[in-house]
């Protein structure tokens, strides 16, 4: 009896104490960065592109990592055979702070995807990372696609001057995309100044003809537990048909909410 009273007093006293919440300071993850996703809500089928385009509306005032992606995983008769990502990132050591990166990963931890050598030069002499003079409130298309059989292309195109980059090709022996998503990470301060970019135009060809738009996004946030910031938001732009994500602000859709476009 004497324990079943202390267990409810425990519980009335946790329900009622504040959540610990990290809104300064860096964040505190492994990586060093905070992160948020947004998942498709499109049918579970196989692609054989997939497509969408940024638009970094308020750029990073500070000298710090950002990095802003599509990422897609591969599958060869269903099975896994790993994922990659391809984004802008605002980097100090590259010139201008202008940074593209096209890379992905094994699956089960097997190390980074081959690939062949980028015609785009690197500051850092990266093979995934390389120099690319992007512009704030520009909007960039994003593509992968199967270039032929076991290469994976990746392109930037400059939707303003309509200029398509060629990145590079990942050699990966697969058949088509699934689960593809858009994220921020980010490994400035959780208190500094606020940035913001925006999602459009997320659509995927099928494997078997025709295509799919992402009219809808599930939320996902990096947790306190996990290092994350808790002043990061996604939200919906009805003025531009897409969706926001942005940091050091209140946060009003949380994890797992699913963000539709106005129809």
């Amino acid at each position: 009896m004497v324990e079943a009273m202390v267990a409810a007093f425990f519980r009335r006293f946790l329900s009622g104490a504040p959540r610990l919440q990290r809104v300064s300071g860096p964040p505190t993850s492994s990586n060093g960065a905070s992160s948020m996703h947004l998942f498709w809500e499109v049918p579970p089928h196989p692609l054989s592109e997939v497509r969408a385009d940024l638009t970094v509306v308020e750029p990073p005032a500070v000298d710090k990592l950002y990095f802003w992606a599509l990422q897609v995983n591969f599958v060869d008769a269903g099975a896994d055979r790993g994922g990659a990502h391809i984004g802008l990132q605002h980097h100090p050591t590259y010139p201008g702070g202008g940074a593209v990166n096209w890379g992905g990963y094994h699956p089960h931890g097997g190390g980074e995807l081959d690939g062949s050598v980028s015609e785009l030069p690197s500051a850092l002499g990266n093979v995934n990372t390389r120099d690319y003079q992007w512009q704030g409130g520009r909007p960039y298309r994003f593509r992968v696609f199967q270039a032929e059989q076991g290469r994976w292309r990746g392109t930037v195109t400059d939707l303003e001057s309509g200029v398509e980059t060629m990145l590079r090709d990942l050699y990966v022996e697969a058949d088509a995309l699934v689960r593809p998503m858009v994220w921020s990470e980010v490994f400035a301060d959780c208190d500094h100044p606020t940035t913001a970019v925006r999602w459009t135009n997320l659509s995927a060809d099928l494997a078997g003809g025709g295509e799919v738009r992402a009219l809808s996004v599930r939320t996902n946030y990096q947790s306190f537990a996990n290092g994350g910031c808790d002043n990061t938001n996604s939200a919906v732009d009805p003025d531009h048909g897409g969706f926001v994500q942005r940091t050091n602000i209140d946060r009003v859709n949380r994890g797992g909410s699913v963000l539709t476009l106005p129809q």
